[in-house]
């Protein structure tokens, strides 16, 4: 089943994949901002007990691409899915965040408390200080070529360079997704990409940060949240599994998971070990 919902700017569009039945459904809460879901296919495998929601936020994928800077809030986008859960019916619901969908799944939990039953949180992002500090970290792991392009292309504040963004695809590779090649999914969700919402929010690279997200942190909201939680990060991801932890150790109530050999796509890297992970988190919780 798939649509569109009205929601604060425009219309997005979502899937529901699996049966409507005694399972809670989950609803995913891609990156970015303005990543599409694409890349969050592999978790289409829980919907063999359970509805598992996609959708794709204002401004990117197939949803409404509107120019209105206005839009780019949390707060707004923190409405969108309560607008899908009015839309769908749902009376509770579980979240699974990707990096950016993080902060959207904490704070709509915050605002919310009483639909959400528990959060899966993958790459988590909840302070963007602190991921900016990490991503700097390992740039300096990266190849001096590559070193050099960054710290030239910050300087005078021109990022469309071939060696800047040689110098992103080394980082990519290393700390976003180290499979080879990329699988599709991870393609389509670069084609549908919303550079708009991603540049002015965040900035031109995970380890670049220009964008008005640069300051958020959501950290101070995460002792109130009283659910079950799941962390979950890869050895090598850009949210480090330093930081993870930091953030598990804010919640009343979380576990937290270490894919070894992955990184911040680790759902797509490891998606076996993944999926039982949530599978028997989502179990434990009802």
């Amino acid at each position: 089943m798939e649509g569109y919902v009205t929601v604060p700017g425009g219309r997005i569009w979502y899937e529901v994949q699996g049966r409507f039945g005694k399972m809670k459904p989950i609803i995913t809460i891609h990156g970015g901002p303005g990543v599409p879901h694409n890349y969050l296919e592999t978790i289409s495998a829980l919907s063999d007990e359970r509805p598992v929601v996609f959708y794709d936020q204002l401004g990117c994928g197939r949803s409404e691409r509107p120019s209105d800077r206005s839009l780019w809030r949390v707060d707004r986008f923190v409405e969108e899915i309560e607008c899908l859960r009015k839309e769908l019916g749902f009376s509770t619901i579980n979240l699974l965040g990707q990096s950016w969908g993080t902060i959207l799944a904490c704070e709509y939990s915050v605002k919310y408390p009483s639909f959400a039953e528990s959060l899966v949180l993958s790459g988590p992002a909840m302070s963007i200080k602190r991921f900016e500090s990490d991503t700097r970290k390992l740039v300096e792991t990266l190849s001096d070529h590559s070193q050099s392009a960054i710290k030239r292309a910050e300087s005078i504040g021109n990022f469309n360079g071939e060696s800047y963004h040689t110098a992103i695809s080394e980082f990519y590779g290393k700390y976003v997704c180290r499979m080879e090649p990329w699988p599709q999914c991870m393609n389509e969700a670069v084609a549908g990409m919303g550079e708009e919402v991603y540049n002015y929010m965040y900035g031109p690279s995970e380890f670049t940060v220009t964008g008005v997200l640069k300051d958020f942190d959501c950290t101070p909201h995460l002792e109130n949240i009283t659910v079950p939680v799941l962390l979950t990060c890869g050895e090598f991801d850009e949210a480090t599994p330093e930081t993870t932890r930091y953030y598990s150790s804010k919640f009343p109530n979380a576990t937290m998971k270490i894919f070894e050999g992955a990184s911040h796509e680790h759902h797509l890297e490891k998606a076996k070990e993944y999926i039982e992970a949530v599978r028997r988190f989502l179990k434990d919780v009802e």
